[in-house]
């Protein structure tokens, strides 16, 4: 069995204990917290489980990494505080872990990553003996192993496209909807995500990968961007009003450029409200859906709707997210130290699982 910790528990930290919880080879050892009313409190209830597991959170970093975990999933948020995350990373590599998480875009595509971050990574990496695999599903298996597959279907592929369609208010990080993604701000306000240069920082890595995995050059990365205000004021159930005359949906497209033409093109389309841009890509059904549409002969299109936490969607990505990681552990702790990436780490069938129920 090999001692993994989960550190953080919220969104995607909930997901990640349960898929530890569930793996044949992974035998939850700690989990890190940081809000100070978690600590003491048996990670069962806290990633939503009936049950405990014998596992109590901690808020002290050292005394865990002190104990030798081999593996680590940094759970923690990284859009808001990448430099602490980086640390907090780079602290567990030194300790020799297995590393996966979601949290540092630029890293999801390693060989495209700026020296100052990649640099610091490889030297934890050389002094420890840790690894670390950067993964998600939007950044993540989304837009690199899923179309890259998809790909290997096709006689001839004229372009790829990604697709993210949510229903925003399905995330539970209020905070991030309304200032970072701007829903329900003023048409004048410009949301961080989508400034320039941003969808490419955080998307960018992605198009870049998948050029590299069907041997294509780029001549450039471009960004598309639009955005509608809502016709009337809605209620939604989890967030709250939204104004008319505000931000109520947003599309933006990272698109790689080859030979002159948009060839490999990650979108997303965000709404508050079904009733606003309703011309846009909508999901089959429900509140959201990843689709990956082949251009070419034949034209094939796949749309995936994952649910989890009572039937919600963005749970049911962030759980497709964490089961793309926890599932790359037992082969990373086997690989030899490194700095891998999606075309290095493969998604393996669930062995060991295949009708295996939570206690």
């Amino acid at each position: 069995m090999i001692p993994t910790i989960v550190w953080g528990t919220g969104n995607v930290g909930r997901a990640a204990i349960r898929a530890v919880d569930a793996h044949p080879a992974l035998e939850l050892t700690g989990v890190l917290v940081h809000n100070p009313d978690k600590v003491g409190r048996d990670a069962g209830p806290l990633a939503g489980l009936d049950y405990h597991l014998g596992v109590t959170a901690s808020a002290d970093i050292e005394a865990a990494l002190a104990a030798g975990p081999r593996a680590v999933v940094y759970a923690a948020s990284g859009d808001i505080r990448p430099d602490d995350a980086l640390a907090d990373i780079l602290r567990a590599i030194d300790a020799g872990a297995v590393v996966v998480t979601p949290a540092l875009y630029a890293l999801y595509d390693p060989s495209s990553a700026p020296p100052e971050l990649r640099d610091p990574v490889l030297a934890a990496i050389a002094l420890g003996g840790g690894s670390l695999f950067v993964s998600g599903v939007d950044p993540g298996w989304g837009n690199d192993v899923l179309p890259l597959l998809m790909s290997g279907l096709a006689s001839t592929v004229d372009a790829i496209r990604c697709q993210e369609i949510f229903d925003y208010t399905t995330y539970d990080q209020p905070d991030s909807v309304r200032y970072l993604v701007g829903m329900g701000q003023p048409m004048d306000y410009l949301p961080p995500m989508v400034a320039p240069s941003v969808p490419t920082m955080v998307w960018g890595g992605q198009i870049r990968l998948m050029a590299r995995a069907l041997g294509v050059e780029l001549d450039e990365i471009r960004e598309t961007l639009d955005r509608r205000a809502l016709d009337t004021t809605v209620s939604t159930e989890r967030m709250g009003d939204f104004e008319a005359g505000t931000q109520g949906a947003v599309r933006f497209e990272v698109q790689g450029i080859v030979e002159g033409e948009p060839r490999i093109v990650i979108e997303h389309v965000t709404r508050i409200h079904p009733s606003c841009a309703p011309d846009w890509p909508t999901p089959p059904d429900g509140e959201g859906a990843h689709r990956v549409i082949i251009e070419g002969h034949p034209h094939i299109e796949i749309t995936i709707e994952a649910a989890d936490e009572d039937g919600n969607r963005s749970a049911g990505g962030n759980a497709t997210a964490v089961g793309r990681l926890v599932n790359a552990i037992d082969w990373l702790v086997d690989a030899e130290p490194g700095l891998y990436d999606a075309l290095d780490v493969p998604l393996r069938p669930a062995v060991g699982k295949l009708g295996r129920k939570l206690p």
